[in-house]
């Protein structure tokens, strides 16, 4: 039978003596359903956002149109977007009422993708276009002199920046793990279903129980760098395995 902790029935709360460090060294199924679900929506959000992202921001590198400073104006200015507005924005899609709420996502993992694919997207296309973009003021001469065509430049000016913009994922991803307002709107928080890192952190610190919120934000705190260690150090593999 699935554990339930301090949150549903108090009878693994920290006035029994029981703490973060307790759960995590003992394996507890209920904590390993949550992180585990929380780093697949993470991880599946940034997957997404690095599909349509990376393109995105190559594409508006290396092409001149009516409008394009704008358009950079406005994904630049959307890094920053509050989550609690693309948090209600995807509820009043999802929902039934909505245009695609006959989908039936809203509370769901998928909702929660969706939603934290947004916030991620405007990062890593950003980010792609000012690397694309520095780097084709240095490649342009020997790549039209080739003639490499539009979609080649992308896939080339891509592979040469691909160790630079491991860091655009790695802030893709910290936004993306790191969240909770949309998370809880799209989400709804719900035991065993929806419940993520942050939000099982915003719940117990609601109810008081400070020392179980912060051993979960440090747990979190720990994943985070955990991840980009392992990232920053299959970088540092890659550019030797390369000769950068």
């Amino acid at each position: 039978m699935q554990h339930n902790w301090h949150w549903k029935s108090g009878q693994v709360g920290m006035s029994e003596g029981l703490s973060a460090w307790q759960l995590i060294a003992s394996g507890d199924a209920t904590l390993v359903a949550i992180v585990s679900l929380s780093l697949a929506v993470s991880l599946a959000a940034v997957a997404i956002a690095v599909a349509i992202g990376l393109p995105l921001g190559a594409f508006l590198a290396l092409t001149r149109f009516p409008g394009r400073s704008t358009l950079v104006v406005i994904l630049n200015g959307f890094m920053g977007l509050p989550p609690v507005v693309v948090g209600l924005t995807v509820y009043l899609l999802l929902s039934r009422s909505g245009p695609l709420g006959e989908f039936g996502l809203l509370f769901t993992p998928a909702a929660m993708v969706i939603a934290q694919a947004l916030l991620v997207l405007p990062i890593i296309a950003s980010l792609t276009r000012q690397t694309i973009e520095d780097l084709w003021h240095e490649y342009r001469d020997e790549l039209t002199a080739m003639g490499v065509g539009p979609a080649g430049r992308v896939a080339t000016l891509l592979w040469d920046s691909r160790f630079s913009l491991i860091t655009a994922l790695l802030a893709g991803f910290g936004r993306a793990a790191a969240e909770v307002g949309t998370v809880m709107i799209v989400g709804g928080n719900i035991d065993g279903f929806t419940r993520t890192m942050t939000t099982s952190i915003a719940l117990e610190t609601s109810k008081g129980d400070l020392p179980l919120a912060m051993g979960l934000g440090i747990l979190l705190i720990g994943l985070i760098l955990a991840i980009n260690g392992a990232a920053w150090g299959l970088r540092v593999w890659s550019e030797r395995r390369a000769g950068c």
